[in-house]
């Protein structure tokens, strides 16, 4: 017996519709699209990921590394590096060489960590395998390294604050280990962060009050030197930007993280749990967690963003 063949398409095709129209029907999308907007509800609500207590009031920092791990300066006592799991459990990583206290940390390409050792002047880097630590970059004429910021080719940016005399300097550390003096005479240079497209440095200083964008060449090298916003009052410290370009700056003695546009523009502000908030990083599983570290008690808090900081983007 022949089958008529016009009948089972026509048939198959009816089929085909009632299941896209079925689907298109269904609950499942309505409580997507809830479950979407339950979650732009709870955006920029900062709330503890630790007790308090586990880092003295120097903590400082952080990075994440490729596991979702959180890295924080000063873990229970100065000198040391402390791990916090994706669930706020805080525990000692690595106890730093003798005369050397971390602020800023970042990650390079390989995963190891780089350090600012403001009292050792240096750059320290840690093999994250090993925990065996070295000497990155080292150089008398700072005052003290105090954030870092870094390109995606590996080229480092130190700032290089003198708190006495509210001064400041802007160091790059080359990919041969060596400390160039990019600029002198600034104001109390703090936060450092490159924009996603590698081609903007952003530098903050903090009695000044005052955020300072440049052109950036493959290099390293910089120009066109230009004031992107200024605060009215508080201070500012560790900056990071997310994948959009968003420049996230943490206001020390307001209690607030600023939100602002690549070009500067004030987006928001976002209340932390304390009034001195020393920096940020972003993790989590999609890059849309920021870590903000806090000065009052050493703790750390967290809250959800929109877009992943700029090292998920890569």
């Amino acid at each position: 017996m022949m089958l008529d063949m016009s009948f089972v398409k026509s048939n198959h095709l009816y089929a085909v519709l009632i299941f896209t129209t079925a689907l298109a029907c269904s609950p499942k999308k309505e409580t997507n699209e809830t479950e979407i907007m339950e979650e732009k509800e709870t955006l920029y609500i900062s709330q503890p990921l630790t007790t308090g207590g586990e880092f003295t009031t120097g903590i400082e920092g952080p990075a994440v590394d490729a596991d979702g791990n959180l890295y924080v300066v000063n873990f229970e006592k100065a000198g040391t590096i402390g791990m916090v799991s994706p669930e706020g459990v805080a525990t000692l990583f690595v106890t730093l060489p003798e005369g050397s206290t971390g602020n800023g940390i970042r990650f390079n390409s390989t995963g190891n960590m780089l350090i600012a050792d403001y009292t050792g002047h240096n750059v320290l880097e840690v093999d994250m395998a090993t925990r065996e630590i070295s000497v990155y970059a080292h150089h008398e004429g700072l005052n003290q390294p105090n954030d870092l910021a870094i390109m995606d080719n590996d080229i480092v940016f130190a700032s290089d604050p003198n708190w006495q005399e509210s001064t400041g300097q802007l160091w790059r550390v080359g990919l041969d280990g060596q400390f160039v003096l990019l600029e002198s005479g600034m104001g109390t240079t703090n936060g450092v962060e490159v924009s996603p497209d590698n081609r903007t440095l952003y530098v903050n200083e903090s009695v000044q009050r005052t955020v300072w964008a440049y052109d950036l060449s493959e290099s390293g090298e910089i120009s066109n030197k230009r004031l992107i916003h200024t605060f009215d009052d508080f201070g500012m410290d560790g900056m990071r930007v997310d994948t959009e370009g968003n420049l996230y700056v943490t206001r020390h003695g307001k209690g607030t993280v600023a939100k602002l546009s690549p070009e500067g523009e004030l987006l928001q502000e976002i209340t932390v749990s304390g009034k001195k908030p020393s920096n940020i990083a972003f993790g989590g599983p999609d890059g849309r967690t920021a870590y903000v570290t806090l000065q009052d008690d050493g703790n750390i808090d967290w809250f959800r963003v929109e877009s992943p900081g700029r090292a998920f983007g890569k």
